[in-house]
């Protein structure tokens, strides 16, 4: 005779007639399945039947609240400003794109100002690159530390950028793993909980999202963006952390390249004070918003980068992670150069379409246990509003595998559209700013 509180095959029914689930139900759901008390096939019906029903406000936040209860929860509160006053914490999510390299200068820039940036990060799958894999292209830098070494990095350097342990929300894990293959990945109230549920036990005091909008992004179209957006923000208001989110342009890559090594070379260049005027754009006003998130509002970001202030603390972080900052970056062994066909402006790179070439090219992987190239990837010469003509040379294929290019250059067919002089493109970086 089962001991279980709930019948999974109850709940199911619950949701797939469009009734509510209650808190103790959503509480064993969530805990039976972690522990094995349902089967995948019942959290996959359960799955489909949220896709397609929703969940409302409190339903999504007890979701979120039983994932995390599902693992520990991270504590920083024994970090310690100069004056002996506990440091503020700030963090940020992208939902990911195509040459989004921006945690790499932003946790430096914004741990200049005192406040502590516990930035955990993954690893690319798909068309969408992974910090960590961008990182691990610097000679001796390690992702994983234990959570002691964490601390002890944040208390001394102010940032750190690492993998998330498996002790934070492993329900997610479980979950995400039968979302991928059962077609309910799109699922608003889980791929909301999913991000929110790691980012909250995580333990920062604030968090900032940005959620790409584009044929780059995971949400392509403004309405489910600023959906996704807006239900992320009240998960982390239900559950004490200040949240933002910024609605951001990714139908054309972020900077001028896409991958691995050339990602850390142009986050270098922006530490320097230099690099992609959307990168930096970008990278400042993310900035502000952590800032003043954790209450600081007297802060100017763009002075930190061009004074040094912020590739003081890059060195320092990547040093204290076993990296050499200095150390020469990987180099792909082959490239082949893609010209424009016609003279004009252009008006359209398609982010998806340089993405999967990148991929394609060994930056990225189609199985999680796959290998990455670190000198893999695409570099862009011109960016869309840029007066361009016939022969010139638009982007730039890398990889150390030139058997790679033939599939590469499939991806990329249509992908730069070339127009009259006289045309301009959209090209808003930030569409908008929610906030409860």
């Amino acid at each position: 005779m089962s001991t279980e509180a709930f019948d999974a095959v109850d709940v199911i029914r619950t949701k797939r007639d469009r009734g509510r689930l209650s808190d103790a139900q959503i509480d064993w759901t969530i805990d039976a399945y972690t522990r094995g008390g349902i089967a995948d096939e019942q959290m996959a019906a359960l799955n489909m039947a949220i896709l397609l029903n929703g969940m409302d406000r409190a339903e999504i936040s007890r979701w979120t609240a039983a994932m995390i209860a599902s693992g520990e929860r991270m504590d920083f509160s024994s970090l310690r400003t100069p004056d002996g006053g506990v440091k503020p914490t700030t963090d940020k999510h992208s939902t990911g794109g195509v040459g989004d390299k921006i945690t790499l200068p932003l946790a430096p820039l914004v741990a200049v100002f005192g406040v502590a940036v516990p930035q955990l990060s993954g690893r690319g799958l798909g068309h969408t690159g992974g910090t960590l894999d961008k990182l691990e292209a610097i000679p001796g830098w390690r992702a994983d530390l234990s959570n002691a070494e964490m601390l002890d990095q944040l208390q001394d350097v102010g940032a750190v950028i690492c993998a998330a342990g498996s002790g934070l929300a492993p329900a997610d894990k479980k979950l995400y793993a039968l979302r991928d293959v059962t077609g309910t990945v799109e699922a608003i109230p889980l791929i909301a909980s999913s991000i929110m549920s790691k980012k909250i036990a995580e333990g920062t005091g604030a968090l900032v999202l940005d959620v790409k909008v584009g044929s780059g992004a995971f949400m392509k179209d403004e309405a489910s963006a600023r959906e996704l957006a807006e239900t992320m923000v009240a998960l982390g208001t239900d559950a004490g952390v200040r949240t933002v989110a910024l609605l951001t342009n990714m139908r054309t890559p972020l900077g001028l390249t896409a991958g691995n090594a050339i990602e850390v070379e142009e986050s270098v260049e922006v530490l320097a004070g230099g690099g992609p005027a959307d990168v930096v754009e970008l990278t400042v006003r993310l900035a502000e918003e952590m800032l003043a998130a954790a209450g600081v509002h007297d802060a100017d970001p763009a002075a930190a980068l061009r004074d040094g202030r912020a590739m003081d603390v890059w060195n320092r972080m990547i040093s204290a992670q076993g990296g050499d900052p200095h150390a020469a970056l990987p180099v792909a062994r082959e490239s082949e150069v893609v010209y424009a066909q016609a003279d004009g402006i252009l008006t359209e790179l398609d982010a998806l379409q340089v993405g999967v070439a990148a991929w394609r090219l060994g930056a990225g992987r189609a199985r999680k246990e796959d290998p990455v190239q670190a000198g893999a990837g695409v570099r862009m010469h011109a960016k869309p509003g840029d007066p361009v003509r016939r022969g010139q040379p638009l982007l730039t294929l890398l990889t150390d595998t030139p058997e790679r290019f033939e599939r590469a250059q499939e991806a990329l067919e249509g992908a730069a559209v070339i127009a009259p002089e006289g045309a301009r493109p959209d090209q808003r970086l930030v569409i908008d700013r929610i906030a409860e």
